[in-house]
């Protein structure tokens, strides 16, 4: 059995359909999927009903973008065995959606008046069916008109950049206001979700762990495509001390991930789901 509890559709940030993400899992003989689309739990009850027609146990959860005022750095917050739609998670997640489809209005504006050669209908036919626009869409639009063969590589630098170290910003880049950490995970707790901190080693985010701990956190991210043997041990030690879940999960993107993955490689074991649904009674009891 393989356990893949990080994976995004195209209702987020994913090249690919959930009936595309399907057939990736069970050819990699992937047994319980979470699906952790960004800020949204749309279409999550149809996809457990589809996947289990498929002999896959999805888990319906969501991926929160937060941020760490104190340390100015962004924090992910996976919420597991969330009730999709719940208004709790509605009135948090539901401006953070707006305000980056606007961004990303604006984003595509100014590469118009730039001369780049893209239009925001080319751009919104890559978002078809999701949430609204991302970068990735963005992208994948000047991919296709032949400005880059990459999605993350010199002219993403270069377009996106928020630049730091006296860098001026690329030309396309529009900060986002994110939720506190700490609210994303009160909202997936009210939820009846188990919140976990996802990929601290990416963004840093090791410091935090005990403040969120206090604020309700249940777990936190081990397995992971940017995490090597330091951040694993490290993730791993904050586990044992403040007795948290231990997950992992490819973050899968299809064509749109920073690198190439097969679903359920960084899989946490069956145990992992047990746990997760011992937290999520538990939570839900209270």
């Amino acid at each position: 059995m393989k356990v893949d509890l990080h994976c995004h559709t195209n209702i987020s940030d994913c090249s690919m359909s959930f009936d595309q993400v399907v057939e990736q899992a069970l050819a990699a003989h992937v047994t319980h999927l979470a699906i952790t689309n960004h800020d949204t739990t749309k279409s999550l009850e149809d996809m457990v009903g589809k996947g289990k027609a498929k002999g896959i146990d999805v888990i319906p959860g969501i991926e929160v973008s937060a941020y760490d005022f104190l340390r100015k750095t962004r924090v992910h917050i996976l919420g597991y065995y969330i009730e999709p739609g719940h208004p709790a998670i509605d009135d948090v997640c539901a401006p953070l959606i707006e305000k980056r489809h606007l961004a990303s209005a604006m984003m595509v504006e100014r590469l118009v008046e730039a001369g780049y050669n893209i239009s925001w209908e080319q751009v919104t036919q890559f978002a078809e069916g999701g949430t609204g626009v991302y970068k990735q869409h963005i992208m994948h639009a000047l991919i296709t008109n032949g400005y880059t063969t990459s999605f993350y590589g010199d002219l993403y630098k270069k377009l996106f950049s928020r630049g730091q170290n006296r860098e001026q910003p690329g030309i396309a880049y529009i900060p986002l206001e994110y939720v506190e950490a700490k609210v994303a995970i009160h909202a997936i707790r009210q939820a009846g979700g188990v919140p976990v901190l996802a990929h601290p080693g990416q963004y840093g985010n090791f410091e935090v762990v005990p403040e969120l701990v206090e604020s309700g956190l249940e777990g936190i991210e081990v397995w992971h495509p940017h995490h090597g043997p330091e951040a694993e041990a490290r993730a791993t030690e904050l586990a044992v001390k403040y007795d948290l879940v231990m997950t992992g999960g490819t973050d899968f993107h299809g064509l749109y991930g920073d690198r190439e993955v097969v679903l359920g490689e960084k899989s946490p074991g069956i145990a992992c789901i047990q746990e997760l649904q011992a937290r999520r009674d538990s939570i839900v009891a209270f």
